[in-house]
């Protein structure tokens, strides 16, 4: 069976830099960092006291007050991203087979957050279990997709991938694949999450994984730096509307990248930790662009993971050099979490949209926040240090990896008719 060819057609972001496509492609291109001290508890007595949070966010302003209060934050986010991805695919609802349109949507955490306020109003009450009736339904990471698939009417494949800071990356690819597999015509994937609260930054804490940069939060995110000390938790979300290339032409709709490979792999190592000579992170990128059928000199830019931690850099770039050799040094590579933070679950999404954007615009997001080389990490790489930079940008491939050794990698490509 001949594959299908698979496009972008619609794309939405609300993120701690931006809370729509354009701000966001925006912030990034200036080297904005979307670090501050956290306003949605007291960290007072926490190690970690700042995130990357959503500035000037009001869901009522997307939602009406009675069906957001039925919503986690994490799902309200899910919605506010995929009614711009929506609307910007100009889609005509009448005019599609509903039945071959379908929702794959990603969160590692999912309604966390309701989980603590319920828990917590149980703990201190008199042992009488009084549960809000939306309390299940808040906290299943699938209810997004459920959410969305109801709004719009899509019938088709419905479902939440759940493959910690990969999810997301995870529900492109199965799109991906569904649509090349003729099994749908047209997805609405992504992913979000809402972790910023006391048992998010808590837990995270207790693992050592945050930096404690408290007192300069917006340079404590800083992949590659030899000072880095722990990723910034960021939260957030973003959508893509995926579609069949012919199905898309035949509703005129604009097209901003095709997708044209995905791989997934494990690690096999160690539940947190990565392996230390990156090889799932070799293999998952080797295989996604084995599926495009191109030699490892065409890609021009990769969106790494790049979380700012002690290990996980080390080991991403060692997995690039080793896939691509010289041509290594002709890459540029970026980490965007400088600026947004780890939006854990959703990171691959609005990650995948810098990559669609860089691709569309042929201009590079910076890494921000270097200040000092690691002599651990080869400085002939071009990290795209502080800057963004212009170059034509015909391929970039985007890496997620997750707890549990989960990777995940997108390779986008100019799209040409």
């Amino acid at each position: 069976m001949k594959s299908r060819r698979v496009v972008v057609t619609g794309i939405g972001a609300l993120t701690p830099i931006g809370n729509n496509v354009k701000d966001y492609w925006k912030a990034l291109q200036d080297g904005v960092s979307g670090a501050a001290p956290i306003t949605h508890f007291n960290s007072e007595n926490f190690k970690t006291k700042f995130a990357c949070e959503l500035k000037g966010f009001e869901v009522t302003d997307f939602i009406n007050r009675k069906e957001a209060r039925k919503m986690d934050l994490f799902c309200q986010y899910a919605m506010v991203a995929s009614d711009e991805a929506i609307i910007d695919s100009d889609l005509n609802l009448d005019k599609i087979n509903l039945d071959r349109a379908g929702v794959i949507w990603g969160s590692g955490i999912g309604g966390m957050n309701s989980f603590q306020q319920e828990a917590s109003n149980f703990a201190t009450g008199n042992g009488t279990p009084r549960y809000n009736p939306f309390f299940i339904p808040k906290l299943i990471s699938d209810i997004p997709a459920g959410h969305i698939s109801i709004k719009y009417g899509f019938r088709g494949p419905n479902f939440t991938t759940v493959s910690a800071c990969a999810s997301s990356t995870n529900s492109l690819i199965d799109a991906f694949n569904y649509i090349k597999w003729n099994k749908a015509d047209i997805f609405i994937a992504g992913g979000s999450e809402a972790c910023i609260f006391e048992t998010g930054i808590g837990g995270f804490n207790a693992m050592m994984a945050l930096s404690t940069r408290n007192d300069d939060p917006k340079t404590a995110s800083r992949p590659f730096d030899k000072d880095r000390d722990g990723f910034v938790m960021g939260e957030g979300g973003g959508a893509i509307v995926i579609e069949e290339y012919e199905h898309a032409i035949k509703r005129g709709a604009k097209i901003y990248a095709e997708i044209v490979g995905g791989g997934l792999t494990a690690d096999a190592h160690h539940i947190t930790a990565p392996h230390p000579e990156g090889l799932g992170a070799h293999n998952v990128m080797q295989l996604a662009i084995e599926e495009a059928k191109i030699p490892v000199t065409d890609v021009d830019y990769i969106n790494v993971h790049g979380t700012s931690t002690p290990l996980g850099d080390i080991a991403e770039t060692k997995a690039i050099k080793a896939l691509f050799g010289e041509h290594a040094y002709n890459l540029n590579i970026s980490s965007t979490k400088s600026m947004t933070g780890h939006l854990l679950g959703a990171a691959g999404v609005i990650e995948s949209i810098a990559c669609i954007m860089a691709v569309k615009d042929d201009i590079i997001p910076p890494t921000i926040n270097h200040f000092t080389d690691d002599p651990d990490i080869d400085n002939k790489l071009n990290l795209t240090f502080n800057k963004a930079q212009q170059r034509t940008v015909n391929y970039a491939l985007t890496n997620t990896f997750g707890f549990g050794g989960h990777n995940a990698s997108v390779l986008f490509k100019k799209y040409t008719s």
